[in-house]
């Protein structure tokens, strides 16, 4: 498929990014994600800000094989102070179809209006082989837009899959406007890394 056709599927679906991964008390969002290892549509509840519930419907590439998961997000810090807010969660998912599969990890970000900075770290246990996922992420806003304007960051992530074994690093664009986020990043061993987000 190539990437215009992925933008398009992906928008049609209203479909994440993993910022901001519980909504707001009794709000709904819906995710994607396309990249090297993987295409996800994921739909999650948050019946409280403290945590979500949901369902992700994953096409693993590297594997080539469908699944389902289960899902349970939960806030366990959240620090706001008048400049900046540090969000770090906990996740952890299991597929319905079989117990032995499941992943469970933590992420994290700190931003302030010009100043963006998250990792994350996810533990995949399957019957095919185990893998760790890692990623770290650190942006700057190049302008200050207000509440409702178009937002822009860009960006450079660096992420590790233990079943590619090396550090890939590359740069990466967000935009986010009212509930619709879109993060495009890109490298030539990676191929494109996509994620879009839509809250309601």
């Amino acid at each position: 498929m190539g990437i215009l056709k992925k933008i398009l599927f992906s928008i049609f679906l209203i479909v994440n990014v993993e910022a901001r991964p519980i909504s707001y008390s009794g709000g709904s969002t819906m995710m994607a994600i396309s990249d090297n290892m993987k295409e996800s549509i994921y739909y999650h509840y948050s019946p409280t800000y403290k945590y979500s519930v949901g369902i992700e419907s994953v096409k693993d590439k590297f594997f080539d094989k469908d699944y389902l998961y289960l899902r349970l997000t939960y806030l366990l810090n959240r620090k706001n102070t008048k400049n900046s807010q540090r969000n770090l969660y906990f996740q952890s998912a299991i597929s319905p179809d079989d117990l032995n599969e499941n992943f469970y990890g933590i992420h994290g970000d700190w931003e302030t209006r010009r100043f963006f900075t998250g990792f994350g770290y996810k533990r995949v246990i399957n019957n095919i082989r185990d893998f760790t996922e890692q990623y770290f992420q650190a942006g700057i806003a190049p302008y200050i837009g207000e509440y409702g304007d178009f937002h822009t960051w860009m960006m450079l992530k660096s992420k590790k899959n233990t079943l590619t074994s090396d550090w890939i690093t590359y740069p990466v664009l967000k935009f986010f406007k009212g509930d619709f986020l879109v993060e495009i990043g890109y490298d030539s061993d990676l191929d494109w890394d996509i994620h879009m987000m839509y809250r309601f």
